[in-house]
């Protein structure tokens, strides 16, 4: 039996976990089933009740949630030993002033630099740190924010790319390129929601390399559905591909649309469902 939790899969037994933790019939229709097939925006507690009972689950959110948020991407890019920028990562406000305390100089960064909450998407909680006044705004942004209980931040060296980013979608086997332009040069980020444009056609050999390297960083963690920001740096003599963010709930203007988006998952739900000897209604 195939389960979907998903609501744009159909599967031979469909459950929503929309907005609530999973129960006990969740666990005995995962304990039931030969594949379980779960949404982008699951619970950590659906995705471990899931990879626990049963043997096959779409998607792979294994490093999603063992090294959760861009404080865990960071750490991730780390151990995995790809290109990023230099980062440090702090737990909380404290965190920073114990470890600055403890530092010959406050900023681990000349500026400018790159400031980041350990969360939020489509460029949200990202700043460009030009000055101390800046940073100590970003400091208190971040204050704030813990008081509600959404702690952690990372200061990140800024990397000059011509104000644009490759986004490598991968869904599946299928891996979709395009690049992230942003036209307003007074305005930092490169995400779609702050006004870049989309273009699939400018420099595919570095879309191709971009492409080549997401494709090997997916083999060694088992990532198979989630939107990667790449840089190249054009100040380097050696174009690198430079891993930037990882988003598992990621925009789909650039694949076309949501309903592009869904054709491609749903074929390549199935053809992983082929590749276990799994098929609907068996």
């Amino acid at each position: 039996m195939i389960l979907s939790f998903h609501p744009c899969f159909v599967g031979d037994k469909n459950l929503l976990c929309a907005g609530r933790e999973p129960g006990a019939e969740d666990l005995a229709a995962i304990k039931a089933s030969d594949a379980v097939i779960l949404p982008q925006g699951c619970y950590p507690s659906l995705y471990e009740m899931a990879n626990n009972h049963c043997p096959n689950v779409f998607p792979n959110f294994n490093a999603r949630f063992k090294y959760a948020g861009k404080v865990g991407q960071a750490q991730l890019f780390k151990e995995t030993n790809v290109e990023h920028p230099k980062t440090e990562t702090y737990l909380s406000i404290d965190d920073f002033f114990e470890h600055s305390r403890n530092c010959s100089t406050r900023l681990p960064f000349d500026f400018p630099f790159v400031f980041k909450l350990d969360w939020g998407g489509e460029g949200n909680q990202v700043y460009l740190i030009e000055s101390y006044e800046k940073f100590e705004t970003a400091l208190r942004i971040a204050k704030s924010f813990e008081k509600s209980g959404q702690t952690g931040f990372l200061l990140q060296e800024y990397i000059p790319s011509q104000n644009r980013s490759i986004r490598v979608a991968v869904i599946g086997r299928t891996l979709i390129s395009y690049w992230c332009i942003q036209k307003n040069i007074r305005r930092f980020g490169t995400n779609l929601a702050k006004g870049a444009v989309v273009d699939s056609d400018v420099d595919k050999d570095l879309q191709s390399f971009a492409v080549s390297s997401v494709q090997d960083f997916c083999k060694k963690t088992g990532i198979n559905l989630a939107g990667f920001d790449v840089l190249f740096s054009s100040e380097a003599e050696v174009n690198t591909p430079i891993f930037l963010e990882i988003n598992y709930y990621f925009g789909r203007r650039g694949l076309g649309g949501s309903e592009k988006f869904y054709e491609i998952l749903n074929a390549e739900i199935n053809r992983w469902l082929d590749n276990l000897g799994l098929a609907l209604g068996h």
